[in-house]
């Protein structure tokens, strides 16, 4: 059993190696995680995705461009292709599997965040439909039409392409009125998700997966399912 404190190393090295964007340390560290017992979904979780989201805020605050974000995009997948065969997976899962509908809303280019979330529902398990970036309206509905998705998820960078989300709500709403519609981006907080209809906010990719299962759950035993 691998103790706590090199637990820890372990998580450090691999966020740090994902914001330096140094692949081959990420896959030193994945490996090591993997041969010395660690839990591969706390590597994952705590290591790789903690290590992204401060990529994003390199991002954010002008430290980071595209192509250093392209680069520590590339060294996480790099350790998630060693550390994701070894998560621990229950039948229910398999069972159960639920589906997701992700972009970005149209007119915003913007798609890292939306990246981040994407990577985390996809750890999950759950089935990811990425429609990327500056996606029209119609195009959420329709592929939540196809896929029957038990969530849409919506992202906005900009004040100004945020205010079509409550229409796109309404869309979604009309042609299945159960499905979950989360929304998220720099300029959404709690209160604008509550205005614009949603059914759900998370601040940040580490927490919208625990948010849309929550949802999920609250809606089930609504219905009484």
């Amino acid at each position: 059993m691998v103790s706590k404190e090199r637990t820890k190393e372990i998580l450090n090295g691999l966020q740090d190696a994902v914001v330096k964007y140094d692949e081959e340390s990420v896959i030193k560290f994945s490996k090591m995680a993997v041969e010395e017992g660690a839990d591969a979904l706390d590597a994952i979780l705590h290591g790789l995705a903690a290590g992204m989201e401060k990529v994003a805020q390199l991002y954010s605050d002008g430290k980071y461009y595209v192509p250093e974000v392209l680069l520590c995009s590339d060294a996480l997948y790099a350790g998630l292709d060693i550390l994701k065969p070894h998560t621990k997976k229950s039948a229910a899962d398999d069972k159960e599997k639920k589906q997701i509908v992700i972009g970005t809303i149209e007119g915003d280019v913007h798609d890292i965040g939306k990246n981040l979330v994407k990577m985390m529902f996809d750890i999950a398990g759950w089935t990811v439909h990425d429609l990327g970036k500056d996606v029209k309206l119609e195009k959420f509905v329709e592929e939540q039409k196809r896929t029957k998705a038990d969530v849409v998820a919506l992202s906005a960078l900009m004040t100004t392409t945020m205010m079509a989300m409550p229409k796109l709500i309404n869309m979604l709403k009309e042609k299945s009125p159960h499905v979950v519609v989360m929304i998220g981006g720099a300029p959404i907080n709690p209160d604008v998700a509550k205005k614009f209809g949603a059914d759900g906010y998370a601040p940040n990719a580490g927490k919208a997966v625990h948010e849309a299962v929550n949802i999920l759950n609250q809606l089930k035993t609504k219905l009484g399912r």
